[in-house]
């Protein structure tokens, strides 16, 4: 899942970044208002964490931009802003969640999963290939009974991958849900985690495909 923070906190924003990538999350940061829509305007996300006291644009102008575009998005508005006014017209402007500062990051976490299954709600509640289930709450996968140990990077491809299982995915698009658009990365870094994914699927029936010009292909094989 690919997050984009708008904090212009300096501390708080890594504070948090780190907490998400812990659990598994591509964090995005984004420091003022004005930067944080033109990231809304070209990039794709499945969460926003938006301050609203930002320079150069307010967060509740970022909200209304994004919400004219039609975008639907999940946003929380996570803010030290006291003024009940203020909290009512981010959610009327098309905010899905407030959070007040200062807050505790379990709380913080919660709320992004609750957030994210609902806009999920109309597919899959555990995608899986075979033998492979992902938990989207635990955010952890399963390969038959036993735990699949991951790295976060190695985490986001494959939850990539499984959520479009059967489909082709395209390595530009993997290489963008785990890499900030600040990373020098190429797309072929991508090649590395696949690789090691596939040693850790060793021995079992779900696969990585490789289609050259296209991307990869999750699949379970025949019996």
């Amino acid at each position: 899942m690919r997050i984009l923070l708008v904090e212009d906190y300096v501390e708080l924003s890594r504070w948090v970044g780190r907490a998400l990538e812990q659990s598994r999350y591509t964090v995005e940061r984004s420091m003022n208002g004005a930067d944080a829509d033109a990231r809304l305007t070209t990039e794709t996300y499945d969460l926003v964490i938006l301050d609203l006291s930002l320079a150069r644009l307010d967060g509740l102008e970022v909200l209304r931009r994004l919400r004219a575009r039609g975008s639907r998005v999940p946003v929380l508005i996570v803010t030290a802003r006291a003024d009940v006014s203020e909290r009512v017209r981010g959610l009327d402007l098309g905010a899905d969640d407030y959070l007040p500062k200062p807050f505790e990051i379990d709380e913080l976490e919660a709320r992004v999963r609750a957030l994210l299954r609902r806009s999920q709600a109309g597919g899959e509640l555990h995608p899986s290939c075979g033998e492979l289930v992902l938990d989207p709450a635990a955010r952890a996968f399963r390969l038959g009974a036993a735990h699949l140990a991951l790295t976060p990077r190695e985490f986001a491809v494959l939850e990539a991958l499984v959520v479009r299982a059967g489909k082709v995915v395209a390595k530009d698009h993997l290489h963008e849900r785990i890499y900030s658009l600040e990373s020098e990365s190429r797309p072929d870094a991508i090649e590395v985690y696949v690789h090691r994914l596939r040693k850790k699927l060793a021995g079992s029936r779900v696969r990585i495909v490789t289609l050259r010009g296209l991307g990869y292909l999750l699949e379970e094989t025949p019996p």
